[in-house]
């Protein structure tokens, strides 16, 4: 029987650092990518993770056909991806810390006696990370992972105001303004003092601008920094649940807001 010679074991041990060290260089690439304030260029992702272009050009390829990496419309820029968002919010729902932050909602939730959601913002969108129903017979279907427009919405105002000027300005700038209601803020200017408002105030409120009969009230997760990751929040419908009256949940929602940012820290 024909028996293969031996591989060195320099040469497998050569061949395993080779190939450690191309997937560490892959993952630094969507490390800057998801740190990046913005979409960056070829140019600032190569300065961010020092390879060289054709590496890095031949890396953000692959991640773009695998669904990882997207252009932006112009094509110059790049940014995070469907399959990387969703892999993100995986793991921000479905590790450890998400059952600490159910057990801070459902208390929330008893303590009000209405539905609370934790949410993100993400490419111009809320993403709901949690949500916990009250139990009251009419509700509104609203899953984890679920996006809603930020202009119309409590903690997408609360998030947009949350950003620094410069980029809140820009964002503003870009998103569409669809109107969902007769209350929906549709006018740039109109949503831009609103948000100042509520960057001086420290909550936001939707009124009856995303769907006709259900009030919001969220306020702000911070970081020990003054970070913003997220925005805790109580809806209900108004005929049993007045805005008015749900303002009166703010100290509560504070509260339980200082208990999740522990679990982001």
């Amino acid at each position: 029987m024909a028996t293969h010679p031996e591989i060195p074991v320099d040469r497998v041990r050569r061949e395993a650092a080779q190939e450690s060290s191309s997937t560490l260089k892959a993952l630094s690439v969507l490390e800057a990518l998801v740190g990046a304030p913005r979409p960056p260029t070829l140019t600032e992702l190569m300065l961010a993770t020092g390879l060289p272009k054709p590496t890095l050009h031949r890396t953000l390829a692959l991640f773009e056909e695998a669904g990882y990496v997207q252009r932006e419309p112009a094509g110059r820029a790049y940014a995070v991806g469907p399959r990387l968002a969703s892999l993100g919010l995986a793991i921000l729902t479905n590790d450890s810390v998400a059952t600490l932050r159910s057990a801070v909602l459902r208390q929330l939730v008893a303590d009000v006696g209405e539905t609370c959601n934790l949410s993100m913002l993400r490419k111009g969108e809320v993403v709901y990370l949690d949500r916990v129903e009250a139990d009251w017979p009419l509700r509104l279907h609203l899953p984890v992972g679920s996006a809603v427009p930020p202009h119309c919405s409590a903690s997408g105002k609360l998030l947009l105001a949350s950003l620094p000027a410069a980029e809140r300005e820009a964002l503003v700038a870009e998103l569409p303004l669809p109107r969902y209601t007769e209350h929906t803020i549709t006018d740039r200017a109109l949503l831009a003092r609103e948000l100042d408002r509520i960057a001086a105030t420290g909550y936001a409120v939707d009124d009856e601008e995303f769907v006709p009969g259900v009030a919001c009230v969220a306020v702000p997760v911070r970081l020990a920094g003054g970070e913003t990751v997220a925005a805790v929040a109580v809806h209900a419908a108004t005929a049993r649940l007045p805005l008015q009256r749900a303002l009166e949940f703010v100290p509560r929602l504070q509260e339980a807001a200082r208990r999740l940012a522990a679990t982001f820290e």
